[in-house]
């Protein structure tokens, strides 16, 4: 028994200083993925990952919650890659709205509200949202803008593409400006298939208002 005692013993110190004290199994490369926006080396600098460290002693969720205060970054994913290397994979924030900025030019802002970058020309591919004074309380958040872009997210992508521009007083009165000069009162993000139907439905009038934010109460003009 002391002899299996001792061995265990023997086992639990080698592989206690394999981990902790050798450098067979210490970081030698913190290898970034997925960034686009945000240059590597930035994403290295924030995580704060040291090359010689013993890979036991990296907190892959503090390293995560490092990263993840920079504004493009929506996540990360960090991981241990045995025996020496440390994966980070960035999941970047997308642009849903371009926003008309006070000094010129339209910020690019993400469903949260969250600013991905400035842009002197607006995408094509991206709705305006029309408000100088939204890009000051963007990092403050907006519900107003929230709420237009989770209603941008609900529909679907025929739709979502034949619009030009959206705007909203409130979380509950979220219009969209289609191509074509059609308007559509579209209310708050609940229901959006059934307002995606029922609008489908109504433009066989050809209009070029409708209004399908109650349930049941489509009207057109």
């Amino acid at each position: 028994m002391a002899f299996f005692a001792l061995a265990l013993a023997g086992l639990v110190a080698a592989v206690a200083w394999a981990l902790l004290g050798s450098w067979l199994l210490v970081v030698r490369s913190v290898v970034v993925t997925g960034t686009r926006l945000v240059p590597a080396s930035e994403v290295l600098a924030v995580a704060g990952v040291d090359r010689g460290t013993p890979l036991i002693w990296v907190n892959v969720s503090r390293v995560a919650a490092r990263i993840e205060t920079i504004r493009q970054v929506q996540s990360a994913r960090v991981t241990r890659d045995w025996p020496d290397r440390v994966m980070i994979v960035i999941r970047e924030r997308s642009p849903a709205l371009a926003v008309t900025a006070p000094g010129g030019g339209f910020d690019l802002v993400d469903a949260d509200g969250v600013i991905v970058r400035w842009a002197a020309r607006r995408p094509g591919a991206l709705p305006l949202y029309p408000d100088p004074g939204t890009a000051v309380t963007l990092l403050r958040g907006d519900p107003d803008l929230a709420a237009a872009a989770a209603v941008l997210g609900g529909l679907p992508v025929r739709l979502r593409h034949a619009v030009e521009s959206v705007t909203a007083p409130s979380p509950d009165q979220v219009t969209l400006y289609l191509s074509g000069r059609i308007t559509v009162i579209w209310g708050d993000a609940s229901d959006a298939s059934r307002k995606a139907r029922e609008l489908t439905v109504a433009e066989q009038t050809h209009s070029h208002y409708y209004d399908v934010s109650a349930p049941g109460t489509l009207t057109t003009n």
